[in-house]
């Protein structure tokens, strides 16, 4: 990674976090609330809102059910694609 250029990873993490954390103090859940509807920990989700690191994809899922969310995962092309089908 190219100096000065921020982590992808951990920028993925921190606007995770920032959604976790805003969603969850939107419903009004303590960590451990969310945590035992999700079936984790409260350290876990304490480490996810720090941005610590990435949550697995399942975890992610169950925390998106626990939040009355739906969970948009993909992937986009940023440079377009030989034959030009961008799908």
């Amino acid at each position: 990674m190219p100096r000065g250029q921020a982590d992808p990873v951990a920028q993925l993490a921190g606007r995770l976090a920032a959604d976790v954390t805003r969603l969850r103090l939107a419903r009004q859940l303590s960590q451990a609330e969310l945590a035992r509807l999700c079936g984790t920990t409260q350290s876990a989700i304490a480490r996810l809102e720090r941005g610590s690191r990435p949550p697995r994809l399942d975890t992610l899922a169950r925390i998106a059910e626990a939040l009355d969310c739906s969970l948009d995962v993909g992937l986009s092309p940023r440079t377009a694609l030989p034959g030009g089908n961008d799908d």
